[in-house]
C-alpha cells in the first residue's frame, strides 16, 4: 500500500470537502399497471437521480442533467407530461419542505392523475458527503487500517448502522406521503449504485479511502439498499435494484468502464453516477417499469 505525503493529505482532505460540499447540496393503493405506458411521470430524489455534474447540466441550483436517468426514462416511454424535481443535495425533509427559493417540496409536482413517479432518496439523510469526507480525510493518514469505522463505532454501536435504521420511517413517509397525492401511480424507488467494489477493496490512488474501511463501507451501503427495498415493499412500491448490474463499474475502474466517478473527475460530481451509471440507473427502472 503506497503511502499519501502530508501534503497531498491535506490537498486531498480540502478536494474531498469542497467537492462533496457542492454535489450533496440517496398500505398500498391502486397503482397503474406494470406495462402500461405512462401519462404523467413525476421523478423526485437526490443527487444521485438529478445526475450532478454530469454534462450538460440544465439547472445550476439543483445540479440537474439534462442526461440524468429521469430524462433518459422520459424519452425511451414519452408519457404526455413529465416533471423532473429532482435535486442536488435533497433529503425526505424536501420531499415536503422547500429546499431553496428555486426548489419547492418535491411532492407539490403531483397530481392524482400521475401515474408514474420514481424515488431515489435516503443517501442524505444517512449523512453521504460527510461520510465520504471523513473516510478518505481519516485514510490519507492510515491507508492499511480501518480509521474511519473505528470513528463510527467507537462508542460499541455502529452509528451508521442506526443511521440507516432511523431512516426506514422517514422513507416510508415519503412513499405514503406520494401514495396520498397520487393515489394511481406506480411508484418505482431505486436503490444506489455501487461506489466502492463489491469485493471489499480499496484504491488508494483514486480515493483514499483505508483497506479496513473499504469492506465495511460496502456494507453499509448495502445495508442503506435493504432497508430502501424493505420499505418499499411493505408500502406497495416496487424496488429498483441499481446495485446489482453496477458491480464492476465502480470509482477503482478505469474511465470507460466506471459508472461512477472518483474525487478527481469532470464527468460528474465525485462518488456519483456519470453518464453511463445515470444510463445504467435509468435501463433498471425501465425494466422495473415493464
Amino acid at each position: 500500500m503506497r503511502s499519501v505525503p502530508s501534503s497531498r493529505r491535506a490537498r486531498t482532505a480540502a478536494a474531498v470537502t469542497a467537492a462533496l460540499a457542492t454535489a450533496a447540496g440517496l398500505g398500498a393503493g391502486p397503482a397503474a399497471a406494470a406495462g402500461t405506458a405512462p401519462d404523467r411521470y413525476v421523478a423526485l430524489g437526490d443527487s444521485f437521480a438529478s445526475g450532478a455534474g454530469v454534462p450538460d447540466q440544465v439547472d445550476a441550483d439543483c445540479m440537474r442533467s439534462g442526461r440524468n436517468y429521469p430524462a433518459l426514462v422520459n424519452a425511451a416511454l414519452a408519457p404526455a407530461v413529465h416533471k423532473d424535481v429532482t435535486c442536488g443535495g435533497a433529503t425526505t425533509v424536501h420531499m415536503t419542505s422547500a429546499q431553496n427559493a428555486s426548489a419547492p417540496p418535491q411532492l407539490d409536482a403531483l397530481s392524482a392523475d400521475t401515474d408514474l413517479v420514481t424515488l431515489t432518496i435516503g443517501g442524505n439523510d444517512v449523512g453521504f458527503a460527510d461520510i465520504i469526507v471523513r473516510c478518505v480525510t481519516l485514510g490519507a493518514f492510515n491507508l492499511g487500517g480501518s480509521p474511519c469505522k473505528n470513528s463510527y463505532t467507537w462508542t460499541g454501536t455502529d452509528q451508521l448502522a442506526a443511521t440507516v435504521a432511523a431512516t426506514a420511517p422517514k422513507i416510508a413517509a415519503t412513499i405514503d406521503g406520494i401514495r396520498q397525492r397520487a393515489p394511481q401511480a406506480r411508484i418505482l424507488v431505486t436503490g444506489y449504485p455501487a461506489i466502492l467494489p463489491d469485493n471489499g477493496t480499496n484504491c488508494p490512488w483514486v480515493a483514499t479511502i483505508a483497506k479496513g474501511d473499504a469492506p465495511w463501507l460496502r456494507d453499509t451501503h448495502k445495508r442503506l439498499n435493504t432497508m430502501i427495498a424493505t420499505q418499499a415493499a411493505a408500502r406497495g412500491a416496487v424496488y429498483v435494484d441499481t446495485y446489482t448490474k453496477s458491480i464492476g463499474h465502480d470509482i477503482c475502474k478505469p474511465a470507460g468502464t466506471r459508472w461512477m466517478e472518483p474525487l478527481i473527475t469532470n464527468a460528474a460530481a465525485p462518488f456519483h453516477p456519470n453518464a453511463a451509471g445515470e444510463r445504467a440507473m435509468a435501463d433498471a427502472v425501465l425494466a422495473a417499469a415493464g
